[in-house]
């Protein structure tokens, strides 16, 4: 009996102090950002740091939520089972339509009033709030702009072959050709039919031109998807299959852009991502590093732009910690840090090219210069010029191409049904 008595006041003792130096719920809450992402080479982490760095001076926790993956498209699959389980994550980086698709199912939170403070539309380019927004409403923060048509040279095995950064097809096949003579794996490419379609984007005004593109690809007229000059495209890209080395099916891109860093390829078609783990290896892009838009395509910029969305919540300190993870992404001072770090360059047009490399000043100076010529086009492989069911129809038609003895007839005759049927 005295043995019970002394236990359960033992226990009651423990539990006073416990009470005692536990934290009220009110010290406990504190803002926090889940945020979900894709963003995982070590060029991405590191230029993710510098928003979770941000946030941290301003006393909001930063809770990483990765989904690996280039393309997004795993991230986007662990987020709908995350939705559907009533698990919402505080903010998610989502590209292009996708952000629409989520508006349209009500669950995104309404980040207007924060944006009209702050006067986002005075300073982001229209192309990019396109993707913003929705039915008048900002749904999303967006943190850069990738422009997808660059071709990315090793300088020192340019110097080594003779060549030159080529400005048209034909100098292409002449480099490509100088780098095989060499013992250099002309092309580096992974795999994947995210990147197939990125290469293809790509072919696709160059060797049509940007009308050609649209029709293609946003209005998704059957008469251009099945055209000659579609044919052409497949042509190309099957050329471009032959400069490929035989390991590459399934390769990450960060691993074919580490090909080109340590000299066993001479090239890459990649989007300026890829700059990030140039800086991160210590070459300079635009002199270890040299940035040409893929031959043909000078006069369009194909882009993505990278957004973070916000999920509808009832806490009152993840709201307050959403708007300033809205507020921290649309800085001017952010914006700068993050993206020289990414290889992007800045949604937010107050942003000075002063401390950009070469490459991302050509990228800024067309990003205000094609605004008013249609220049700036949206990247069918990253999902800003269609649907997502759309895109996935094109994927597998451009991959299929890729890895097969396909005619490229029968690839125009195959896009056109596929879309068709996705449309």
């Amino acid at each position: 009996m005295l043995k019970t008595y002394l236990t359960a006041t033992a226990a009651s003792l423990l539990a006073l102090t416990a009470a005692a130096y536990a934290p009220s719920a009110a010290a406990q809450a504190k803002e926090e950002v889940e945020v979900m992402h894709w963003w995982t080479s070590g060029g991405e982490a590191a230029a993710l740091n510098v928003l979770k760095e941000q946030l941290q001076k301003e006393g909001v926790s930063w809770k990483d939520a990765p989904v690996a993956g280039g393309g997004g498209d795993a991230a986007m699959t662990a987020l709908r089972a995350r939705v559907t389980a009533g698990d919402k994550p505080t903010s998610v980086q989502l590209l292009g339509l996708s952000v629409h698709d989520w508006a349209a199912e009500g669950v995104l939170a309404d980040l207007t009033p924060l944006a009209e403070k702050e006067h986002w539309a005075d300073h982001i380019p229209p192309a990019i709030q396109a993707f913003s927004t929705y039915e008048g409403k900002w749904v999303a923060a967006p943190v850069n702009i990738h422009r997808t048509n660059w071709l990315w040279i090793n300088k020192k095995l340019l110097d080594k072959v003779g060549g030159k950064a080529p400005t048209n097809w034909a100098e292409f096949e002449a480099l490509a050709k100088q780098f095989k003579d060499a013992g250099v794996t002309p092309l580096a490419h992974g795999g994947q039919p995210w990147q197939e379609a990125t290469t293809f984007d790509a072919i696709v005004v160059a060797v049509g031109g940007n009308d050609f593109y649209k029709k293609a690809f946003v209005d998704l007229d059957p008469a251009a998807l099945g055209s000659d000059t579609m044919q052409k495209a497949f042509d190309q890209l099957r050329v471009l299959r032959g400069w490929v080395d035989p390991n590459f099916s399934g390769r990450d891109w960060n691993l074919a852009s580490a090909m080109v860093i340590n000299g066993e390829a001479g090239m890459q078609v990649m989007g300026d991502w890829a700059k990030g783990e140039f800086i991160k290896a210590g070459l300079k892009p635009g002199v270890d590093i040299v940035c040409v838009p893929y031959p043909g395509s000078e006069k369009a910029f194909l882009f993505n732009s990278d957004q973070f969305a916000m999920f509808s919540l009832d806490d009152k300190a993840r709201q307050d910690a959403q708007l300033k993870l809205a507020s921290a992404i649309e800085s001017p001072s952010f914006q700068e840090s993050f993206n020289l770090v990414k290889g992007s360059i800045p949604a937010n047009t107050e942003v000075k090219p002063d401390k950009f490399d070469s490459c991302g000043q050509k990228s800024m100076a067309d990003r205000d210069a094609f605004k008013t010529t249609g220049g700036m086009l949206p990247s069918l492989a990253h999902g800003h010029a269609a649907p997502a069911a759309v895109k996935g129809a094109i994927y597998d038609v451009v991959t299929n191409f890729f890895n097969s003895t396909q005619s490229s007839a029968d690839a125009a005759k195959a896009l056109v049904d596929a879309v068709a049927l996705a449309k």
